[in-house]
């Protein structure tokens, strides 16, 4: 049975929605991630199947069903699904980023199409920050999104007051807001009972201004995530790439073996005929024998310095962030866990107090005599010392 793509999308939200919880590099974070993108992108053919949007035609948002707005948030999801996905290199992050862009865009587009966003929001987003020279001009702009941002978010906890709907915690995202629009199963018996029609269309619009409140969120976070993926393609194509050495010949390990016994000889034999085998340079007064030109022992050292001649004046990135911190996690410098599993998790002593009234087990018994000495040990502990007596003031 082929599932709805009501079922398919608050399925992707939830496993997104748990990947945004836990940290990026994590394998089992990774796999959430590729299930939820797995989800979205068959969710996303299966709405251009269904022609559930024709932008591009004579269509308004009027024509447009409450409970179908809610998959103009596919493309975005999905960008921020993909932008969390782990890469191994340079070029697999711009090829990421490129996905997510063309998502990003794509979402944009289609809410303007559809007039969703009023112009003062597409006059403010038009401008990008990055391209304001004058700061004070760049942190007023700054300040102007970030009103409009939580402005459109106390609209929304507003209209979830209104249904009725618990207010979002602090642990909650985006992705739990857009999954609280799809259609529940008490939704369905709402709309399909024969209660008060008043009080279906209530429903109904309170439903249809949450949708479009988080449509209009969502187009400020694409705009300034679309202007951010930017000035990170702008660092990575500015990225050296990894130099490419050739692997080491007979004759180079021959002369690294020559040079690591020269380094044990107190002298130094000297070279008959020359250094290239065509008779020696100077005389023994010093005198050039010989036109000679002084040049690194290599080809490969004569075009790493040349490559040096042209270059930027201070160190450029060799790796990615996704790069260096698995290099972290695998040195141990990356603490994980804590939280609250770690918190509810039980103590040695509680764990030995529960695993000794384990009865009628020979590991009850062993837990039980465990506790039993450690009981007797504290207790001989507090008998020579006892409460106070390292406290004694200088009083002897």
């Amino acid at each position: 049975m082929e599932v709805t793509i009501s079922t398919l999308f608050k399925r992707a939200l939830e496993t997104a929605s748990k990947a945004s919880n836990l940290p990026t590099i994590q394998d089992e974070t990774q796999g959430l991630i590729q299930a939820a993108i797995s989800d979205l992108v068959t969710l996303r053919s299966r709405v251009i199947s269904l022609s559930l949007f024709s932008p591009n035609s004579s269509e308004t948002l009027s024509d447009i069903s409450t409970r179908d707005l809610v998959y103009l948030l596919v493309p975005f999801v999905l960008a921020e699904v993909e932008n969390r996905a782990r890469t191994t290199g340079p070029s697999d992050r711009v090829e990421r980023i490129g996905r997510a862009q063309r998502y990003l865009k794509d979402f944009i587009t289609c809410l303007e199409s559809y007039g969703i966003v009023d112009e003062d929001e597409r006059r403010l987003y038009a401008r990008r920050t990055s391209s304001v020279a004058n700061p004070a001009q760049r942190r007023e702009l700054k300040i102007q999104q970030f009103r409009r941002e939580k402005e459109l978010r106390e609209k929304i906890q507003a209209v979830r007051t209104q249904r009725d709907q618990p207010p979002s915690s602090d642990s909650s995202n985006d992705f739990d807001l857009i999954r609280a629009l799809l259609p529940s199963a008490k939704l369905r018996s709402q709309q399909t009972s024969d209660s008060d029609s008043e009080d279906d269309e209530d429903v109904e619009d309170s439903l249809r201004e949450a949708t479009l409140l988080l449509l209009r969120l969502s187009y400020t976070q694409a705009q300034t995530n679309v202007e951010s993926m930017e000035q990170e393609l702008e660092l990575l194509r500015s990225m050296p790439s990894p130099p490419s050495l050739p692997p080491p010949t007979a004759d180079d390990r021959r002369k690294q073996k020559t040079k690591e016994d020269d380094m044990w000889k107190l002298d130094k034999p000297m070279l008959e005929g020359g250094p290239d085998g065509k008779g020696p340079l100077m005389d023994a007064q010093g005198k050039p024998l010989r036109p000679f030109t002084i040049l690194p022992a290599g080809a490969t050292d004569r075009t790493r310095l040349q490559a040096q001649v042209f270059q930027a004046d201070h160190r450029l990135p060799t790796m990615s962030i996704d790069q260096y911190l698995e290099i972290e996690q695998q040195r141990g410098n990356i603490i994980s866990g804590g939280g609250p599993a770690s918190e509810n998790k039980l103590t040695t002593s509680e764990q030995l107090q529960l695993d000794s009234e384990m009865d009628g087990t020979a590991f009850g018994e062993d837990r039980a005599e465990a506790k039993r000495q450690k009981d007797e040990s504290w207790a001989q502990y507090t008998d020579m010392n006892p409460k106070g007596a390292g406290n004694t003031m200088n009083r002897g």
